[in-house]
């Protein structure tokens, strides 16, 4: 039988690497319509604990709210920033924050709020990993309630819930089953399209999965900012 023997040395190091991921408590984000989200701290990274539910950019300029389908599908072909409460019930936007497509996410007059951004892939792929990566960081993504197969333990306060999505045409899917939030990064491909990476939690699965996305959709947003 092989016996290992560990250091205090080593000993202190594990201690300090695991500590640097413990989720902590934040602060609170404040958006330009007064909104106030809890924040929650891990690794290097802050996060909002709530989909943002803004409808300004952060120079004070309104979005466009496109509430039937041949709005929303003009906004897509335009490129034209937009948002919608999900199924256009300001109750689900209280619950789940606002649905926007990336033409509002990328704008250049800002949809977060100072000294915040809309997270990168590679923003998503940091906190997947710190949480064991795409096979294990579902459940600990999740709220504790909210969802049907009540298989989310919300690990690190990230309190996601299934806020659904909207489709390029203007249709409300799959609301109370999945949660999608944008990323602002554009895959690398030889032929430019109009796909953007987001990232996804099914209610009946604890995977983790990125898919591209059009950009005419209408996604959840999380913001997140860096730490020194």
């Amino acid at each position: 039988m092989k016996i290992t023997f560990v250091t205090s040395t080593t000993l202190f190091l594990f201690v300090l690497l695991s500590l640097g991921n413990m989720p902590v408590q934040g602060q609170t984000m404040k958006d330009k319509n007064g909104n106030v989200y809890k924040t929650i701290k891990f690794g290097m990274q802050e996060w909002t604990a709530s989909n943002l539910n803004v409808t300004t950019f952060r120079n004070g300029d309104a979005i466009f709210r496109a509430k039937t389908n041949e709005e929303w599908i003009k906004a897509g072909k335009d490129q034209k920033p937009a948002w919608c409460y999900s199924k256009n019930d300001p109750l689900n936007g209280r619950k789940y924050g606002i649905l926007y497509n990336w033409y509002a996410i990328n704008d250049k007059r800002g949809l977060a709020p100072e000294g915040w951004r809309i997270p990168t892939n590679n923003d998503w792929m940091t906190l997947i990993k710190n949480l064991l990566g795409v096979d294990y960081a579902g459940p600990k993504l999740k709220n504790n309630t909210g969802w049907k197969n009540r298989n989310g333990i919300n690990k690190i306060g990230f309190s996601a819930i299934p806020g659904g999505l909207r489709n390029e045409n203007g249709d409300f899917e799959l609301l109370g089953k999945v949660a999608q939030w944008w990323s602002n990064s554009e895959p690398v491909e030889v032929t430019k399209s109009n796909l953007i990476f987001s990232i996804k939690l099914n209610d009946n699965s604890t995977e983790v999965s990125y898919v591209k996305m059009k950009k005419e959709n209408g996604l959840s947003v999380r913001c997140v900012r860096s730490l020194k």
